[in-house]
């Protein structure tokens, strides 16, 4: 399952993968734009998400990263909304899995800086879609499922082991309970470079 967060509409899209072929389960779209109170909106997206889920049973669970940007309110909103939905697959036992937007629109359209449209013309063609849903967050919440397909069944991800690789363009995760230790790494190395 795919999910692209948003504070007015919250695209989503489920995908089945049998062998070699993949196809659209569902894919479409949370209205959230009529709903003011910024804390019933969060728990909308809980159980609209945890909803979902716990119909169409994905195994998986990718979400796009927030972008940034220049407006941090509007960040600190996606964000919690993408927490949120998180927070949705997490309570239900599922792995999540996060993208970065240029990224995600690399995976299937080869350039990082497409636009929507193109991203949803390629979601439709890859799954043979004759015309594509009313708003294009639903094909931007299919195009992370499809992302996150196609970095998992990768080759050369394969051949590394076990391990998941990170989404948002790293190396692998760290094994470390602390999490990913780049930061404190590069800091060690570079000691001069840390501003105080």
């Amino acid at each position: 399952m795919g999910i692209d967060p948003g504070t007015n509409y919250m695209g989503y899209g489920v995908l089945e993968i049998d062998g070699r072929s993949v196809r659209s389960v569902v894919l479409g779209d949370i209205d959230l734009h009529k709903l003011s109170d910024p804390y019933v909106k969060l728990r909308y997206i809980f159980e609209r998400v945890g909803a979902l889920i716990d119909q169409y049973a994905p195994r998986e669970v990718a979400l796009e990263s927030p972008f940034f940007g220049e407006n941090v309110q509007s960040m600190l909103k996606l964000g919690r909304a993408q927490g949120v939905a998180m927070a949705a697959a997490l309570s239900r036992g599922l792995p999540v899995s996060e993208y970065a937007p240029m990224r995600i629109k690399q995976s299937i359209t080869g350039r990082g800086s497409a636009a929507k449209e193109q991203v949803a013309a390629i979601v439709c063609r890859i799954l043979s879609l004759e015309q594509p849903p009313k708003r294009l967050d639903a094909t931007d919440g299919m195009a992370v499922a499809l992302c996150h397909h196609f970095t998992i069944s990768n080759p050369l991800n394969a051949a590394m082991g076990n391990e998941r690789v990170k989404g948002l363009g790293g190396g692998k995760k760290a094994v470390s309970k602390g999490g990913s230790q780049s930061w404190e790494k590069f800091l060690r190395e570079h000691p001069d470079r840390e501003i105080k």
